[in-house]
């Protein structure tokens, strides 16, 4: 798939046409992959229903032969185009009768969760169609919160599927969580912007608290401090935040795993995705791949349809700048500007196809053009100190205030 330079500088104006006719024949030819990765996908899932069916008679030699149902055969396929498209594997299980069109009948088959990525149904709760606002409501009302303190029902709520990366979606869940836990316990906040502002301190708290990462642990006091003033002008009774800041402090999260497909979702939705030449750690040549970067970590790809990376740079800790080099222009590099002289923390599949630390003290990148340079160069900046929780609770502490 390599069909065009990684550079375009020099070119006369018919070469500069003709590289555009290729870029565009190069789309159309992603675009057909693409067509052609989802029917084989459609492929694997009814193969795999075929396969199950033959275990099953396998298991059973000395009975009659018992064939999985058609619905149960249906439902299964129906999970596993779910995993890789929930808006698909929804169609198609209503499409088949399997699953009702009402949204309340929807929101509990995900509230199950039987055979199903929670990554996936987090994405899907998320998105801003109304449709699906109404059955991310209707999926929070299948949880059970009254007589529960606010740390319980969020352990409940947060292991019934992944919570998303993206700001909006994050804001629409809790806002519903909010919602629903003030009318199961009326009475314990005087609104749902308190619970929600709450909500997510405890989720903060519960990071700085058990990341590793994290130096500085905060202490009760700290707590207490950045919760002032959110119950509608008031402090919270320091005796509640106390059993919520000591619940998490003796016990983590639990946060759900999935079924492997969760690398695969990573990539659905990146911050930026394109070809970049990157310089080798051992051995000093350039080679052009497929970077993604999304979640606060860069992926680099030999070939865009590759389904697992050659390697993974967290850039927790990082910083990116631009640098010049003498073979290459438009370079900006990735280094740790606290730990000079050390490798970075990062990983790669060797010749074997071995996960291997990376050899890496920094990692220089070159891009087509001087814009994409600094493209990137923002992205990743962004990417490296986004944390939208804090923006978020930000934006409804001012929403308190401004009401009293």
């Amino acid at each position: 798939m390599d069909l065009c330079p990684a550079e375009s500088t020099g070119l006369s104006g018919a070469e500069e046409a003709e590289l555009e006719t290729i870029r565009k024949h190069r789309q159309e030819l992603l675009d057909d992959i693409k067509k052609l990765k989802e029917e084989i996908a459609e492929m694997v899932a009814e193969f795999e229903c075929f396969q199950e069916e033959k275990q099953e008679a396998d298991n059973n030699p000395g009975e009659q032969t018992r064939q999985l149902s058609q619905r149960d055969k249906i439902l299964s396929g129906g999970r596993k185009k779910f995993n890789m498209d929930p808006e698909k594997g929804i169609q198609y299980l209503i499409e088949h009768q399997v699953l009702s069109s009402d949204l309340q009948d929807i929101a509990r088959f995900l509230h199950k969760g039987e055979g199903l990525n929670k990554t996936a149904i987090g994405d899907y709760l998320g998105r801003r169609d109304p449709k699906n606002i109404e059955i991310l409501q209707a999926f929070v009302a299948c949880h059970q919160f009254a007589n529960l303190n606010l740390v319980q029902a969020l352990r409940q709520f947060l292991w019934s599927f992944r919570l998303p990366g993206e700001a909006q979606k994050i804001d629409r869940m809790m806002e519903a969580f909010a919602s629903w836990y003030c009318k199961c316990n009326p009475g314990v906040f005087q609104s749902t912007d308190t619970c929600y502002v709450l909500s997510f301190s405890i989720i903060m708290l519960n990071t700085s608290l058990h990341n590793p990462n994290v130096k500085d642990k905060p202490h009760f006091e700290r707590f207490v401090a950045i919760n002032r003033g959110i119950d509608n002008g008031g402090d919270l009774p320091e005796e509640l935040l106390k059993n919520l800041f000591e619940s998490i402090k003796n016990e983590p999260f639990s946060i759900p795993e999935d079924d492997g497909n969760d690398l695969t979702h990573t990539f659905f939705n990146p911050n930026r995705e394109g070809w970049l030449l990157k310089l080798g750690g051992r051995v000093k040549t350039w080679k052009r791949r497929w970077f993604i970067l999304t979640a606060n970590c860069l992926y680099y790809f030999e070939y865009t349809t590759d389904k697992e990376p050659l390697g993974i740079i967290p850039l927790e800790n990082l910083s990116v700048r631009k640098v010049d080099d003498p073979k290459k222009p438009n370079c900006f590099e990735l280094f740790n500007p606290n730990c000079k002289g050390q490798k970075i923390k990062a990983c790669k599949t060797d010749g074997d196809g071995k996960v291997v630390e990376g050899k890496h003290q920094s990692y220089k990148i070159s891009a087509a053009t001087p814009a994409e340079r600094d493209e990137w160069i923002e992205a990743i900046r962004t990417s490296i100190t986004q944390n939208p929780f804090y923006d978020l609770v930000s934006a409804r502490k001012k929403k308190i205030a401004n009401k009293n």
